[in-house]
């Protein structure tokens, strides 16, 4: 009798103590749902049956904190935010390039993809693609949850086609130290003003408009790097095109090999740039219209458009960078411009010797360009729906 009710006690004890952990850890982590929006996402799919007993499995260490809350969301693997495209055969056999799809405009995220793969397969490389991510793991185009750049490790080449992001300290690192050690880097359209980031004071100084203590970083990212920060638009976006009239004394540089009729269709911006052993490659001829064959604005001057140019960070080593104003998704349908892509990125890796005036650029699978503006990226789509060769770029769901 007495050991019937020392079990009974024992047991009714144990129950309570249960329960109580239980309203004690789903109060918390309510409450921390209040705080954190995506803790209250996963809160939101979990029914009360579920949360009570994971909050009896709760892990508790010597000092009776919490040590892990068994189906909580837990951090995004990096691999979730990147593509590899692996070349088996080709003069770029052993390099690896690394492509930075982020902005909201221009539908870098289906260009540099595009890129990707034909450099991967036509001649060898080994091309990552990186898309920053929404909180369901799609591509969010401007977005600044991105991460995977530790590829940047072993990286010979970075391409980025971002605006306005700030990253979290982890992955600015990775781009700091490549950076540093002079990697070679190609920068379209808005990478002008990749970083927004004046509030981070570990990177402020990345910042488009930085002008603080860092006098060797005034004009963040883009002076410093690549040549030119924002200034602004020249000419009317969406309604002027621009065709690219080649630079005369540069008509030679190894970028500009087999460049014919190039033009774009993103309208152009006001550049200036400057820097080491600075070559403008082409200038910008406005046009009155969105067909290259449209009437020339002869309001507006032929501003630089394409251009090189060696940077070099405080403590750093040399490298060379490549920028052009244009770039959008539907700019890389005509061959011109995208052959000097092409050649800008070996000219990137010293390997001028393999661009070739006839390099084949055909796209690899379907290349579906979405017509550029905000908000009119293809939604619900997530990196590995780009994998493999064949697949649509950029696939309508």
């Amino acid at each position: 009798m007495l050991e019937s009710v020392i079990f009974g006690y024992t047991l009714f004890g144990k129950i309570t103590w249960n329960a109580m952990w239980s309203f004690i850890v789903v109060g918390v982590l309510v409450s921390c749902g209040n705080k954190d929006s995506k803790t209250t996402v996963v809160l939101g799919k979990e029914n009360p049956e579920q949360l009570m007993a994971q909050a009896d499995r709760v892990e508790l260490d010597n000092d009776g904190h919490l040590l892990n809350v068994p189906g909580i969301k837990g951090e995004r693997s990096p691999d979730e935010y990147r593509v590899t495209y692996k070349g088996s055969e080709g003069p770029g056999k052993g390099k690896q390039i690394v492509f930075i799809a982020t902005d909201h405009e221009y539908r870098g995220e289906e260009t540099l993809p595009a890129l990707a793969r034909i450099l991967a397969k036509r001649y060898g490389f080994s091309c990552t693609v990186v898309w920053a991510l929404d909180d369901d793991g799609n591509i969010l185009p401007g977005g600044s949850d991105l991460k995977g750049l530790d590829v940047l490790e072993e990286a010979d080449l970075m391409v980025m086609f971002m605006r306005f992001a700030n990253f979290e300290d982890a992955q600015m690192q990775y781009i700091d130290d490549y950076l540093k050690r002079g990697g070679a880097v190609i920068g379209l359209r808005t990478s002008t003003h990749a970083f927004k980031n004046a509030d981070n004071p570990n990177w402020k100084h990345y910042d488009y408009k930085y002008e603080g203590e860092k006098e060797a970083w005034h004009g963040g990212f883009g002076e410093v790097v690549l040549g030119e920060t924002w200034v602004g638009h020249y000419g009317k976006n969406h309604q002027q095109a621009s065709k690219l009239i080649l630079e005369e004394n540069n008509r030679e540089h190894p970028i500009m090999r087999g460049v014919q009729s190039a033009w774009a269709q993103c309208g152009g911006y006001n550049a200036y740039p400057q820097g080491k052993d600075l070559k403008i490659l082409a200038r910008g001829r406005v046009l009155n219209g969105m067909t290259p064959d449209a009437a020339p604005d002869t309001s507006k001057e032929e501003l630089p458009v394409a251009w090189v140019r060696t940077y070099q960070l405080e403590s750093g080593k040399p490298g060379r960078a490549f920028t052009t104003t244009h770039g959008a998704s539907e700019d890389i349908l005509n061959e011109g411009f995208r052959r000097m892509l092409i050649n800008a990125c070996f000219w990137g890796l010293e390997m001028e010797e393999e661009i070739k005036k006839d390099n084949p650029i055909d796209f690899v699978g379907g290349y579906e360009p979405t017509t550029f503006n905000f908000e009119g990226y293809q939604k619900n789509v997530k990196p590995s729906d780009l994998a493999g060769w064949e697949s649509i770029i950029m696939p309508r769901k």
